[in-house]
C-alpha cells in the first residue's frame, strides 16, 4: 500500500513537472476545438501586408476576414505568400502560441478552392533567416509575450501597426 502511494505521488510530480515545462501537448491538443471550418477563399481587398525578413524577397498577407482567436488558444488566419517569380500560396493554419507551433488546415487550389491537409501536424515554429514568417507572426502580430491575442481584432491592429504593441 506504501509503494502504491509513492508511485502515485510519484506520477503527480512528474505530470506537473511536465506540464510545467511545456509536455502538456496533449492536454492543450484535447482542449483544441474539432473540426476547423474552412474560411472563404480571401480576396485581394481583404489582404493585410506584414513584413517577415529583409532575407526574402517573397510578399506576406493575412486575410483579415479569416483572423480568428479561438478559445482554445489557437489562432487561425488564411496565409498568402506571393513570391519574387509571381507565384502565389494561399494556406488556412493555425498558430498555438503557448506551444509555439503552427499547423496546416488546408491548402489554395488554382480554382479558388480548399483542399484539406495530408498530414495536420502541429510542427515547431522555428525563427531561421529563411522561411521565418510562423516565427514572425507569431512572435511580432499573433502571441505577444507568448500569449495568443484576445480577438481578431487585436491581430488586424498588430498587423495594420507592424507590430503589436506588446510585441518584445
Amino acid at each position: 500500500m506504501a509503494v502504491a502511494r509513492l508511485l502515485a505521488v510519484l506520477l503527480l510530480a512528474l505530470a506537473a513537472e511536465c506540464a510545467r515545462a511545456g509536455f502538456g501537448d496533449a492536454a492543450e491538443s484535447a482542449r483544441e476545438e474539432g473540426e476547423v471550418t474552412l474560411p472563404a477563399f480571401p480576396r485581394d481587398a481583404d489582404l493585410l501586408e506584414f513584413y517577415v525578413s529583409a532575407a526574402t524577397a517573397n510578399r506576406f498577407f493575412i486575410d483579415a476576414k479569416s483572423l480568428s482567436a479561438g478559445s482554445d488558444g489557437v489562432v487561425r488566419y488564411v496565409l498568402v505568400v506571393t513570391t519574387s517569380g509571381g507565384a502565389t500560396n494561399v494556406t488556412f493554419e493555425g498558430i498555438r502560441c503557448g506551444a509555439r507551433e503552427y499547423k496546416l488546415h488546408a491548402t489554395g487550389r488554382a480554382d479558388r478552392a480548399w483542399s484539406m491537409a495530408r498530414n495536420p501536424a502541429w510542427r515547431p515554429i522555428e525563427n531561421k533567416a529563411m522561411n521565418r514568417h510562423h516565427a514572425a507572426l507569431s512572435r511580432d502580430y499573433f502571441c505577444p509575450l507568448g500569449n495568443p491575442i484576445a480577438s481578431a481584432d487585436e491581430g488586424r491592429d498588430a498587423l495594420r501597426r507592424g507590430k503589436h504593441p506588446q510585441a518584445d
